[in-house]
């Protein structure tokens, strides 16, 4: 491996979830993802000897993002036709021992909560979600988000304000009516 190759791994690799997680917010496909993901680290690794200061994450990120958009641009045709279910297609739950010990009804009700919060995100427009998804689940600064997005920090601070208002309104509707599993769990507990 040569010096530059192992200094791209060290200093990039450690942000390949949060590559991915980007990307997959924005193209709303896991295998688009990748695809992107592969497309932005092929970009960075070309362009690695230019970048200046010590963080590369929001560099990294900017290219992920213009990857996105130009995979968007490419495959137009296609935008929405296959949507990301956290609750459904993740095994983020916990371990199995933390599943089989929790109460039914409670693990319903984080499920149906996660899924409304994960539609609520899904339906914003790109620049919203990219910016929620920076900020809320990447946990990027206002100004790493502005470098990335390739925006004024005010207007990161404007996108983040009027998402953050349209998932309020979102969610705030009333709580779903209880699914027919959720019914007939509490009638066995009862």
């Amino acid at each position: 491996m040569t010096p530059t190759a192992r200094t791209f791994e060290t200093a990039v690799m450690p942000h390949l979830h949060a590559s991915y997680n980007l990307a997959r917010w924005l193209l709303r496909d896991d295998r688009s993802a990748e695809d992107a993901v592969q497309e932005a680290y092929l970009r960075a690794f070309r362009f690695f000897k230019d970048v200046r200061g010590d963080d590369v994450r929001p560099w990294l990120l900017g290219i992920v993002r213009n990857a996105c958009h130009d995979w968007l641009r490419q495959n137009r045709h296609l935008d929405d036709q296959v949507e990301f279910d956290e609750v459904r297609d993740s095994e983020t739950l916990g371990s199995s021992e933390d599943r089989s010990h929790a109460d039914p009804l409670i693990l319903l009700d984080h499920r149906d909560q996660a899924a409304r919060v994960n539609q609520a995100i899904a339906d914003l427009a790109p620049a919203f979600r990219e910016v929620i998804v920076l900020r809320e689940l990447e946990e990027m600064s206002y100004e790493d988000i502005a470098r990335v997005a390739g925006v004024p920090v005010g207007t990161v601070m404007s996108r983040l304000s009027r998402a953050r208002a349209m998932l309020r309104k979102s969610l705030q509707g009333e709580r779903p009516a209880p699914t027919a599993s959720a019914n007939a769990l509490r009638e066995r507990k009862a």
